[in-house]
């Protein structure tokens, strides 16, 4: 997903520097909605993995 939002970010910028407006600003959209589903996806790993794992014991 990570790969996907920095891919789209880059047609983005180039699109816009030669202005191709419509296409940056739909390439930007797209790697947003990439970038939000990618932190999204983190955040259960994250949650996932400390529940599994354990997690920080108290001592």
């Amino acid at each position: 997903m990570l790969r996907l939002a920095i891919a789209f970010a880059v047609i983005a910028l180039i699109a816009g520097l030669f202005g191709f407006y419509g296409l940056s600003d739909v390439s930007a959209s797209i790697a947003k909605f990439f970038a939000l589903i990618f932190a999204v996806l983190f955040v259960v790993a994250l949650i996932a993995g400390a529940r599994i794992f354990g997690g920080p014991q108290a001592v």
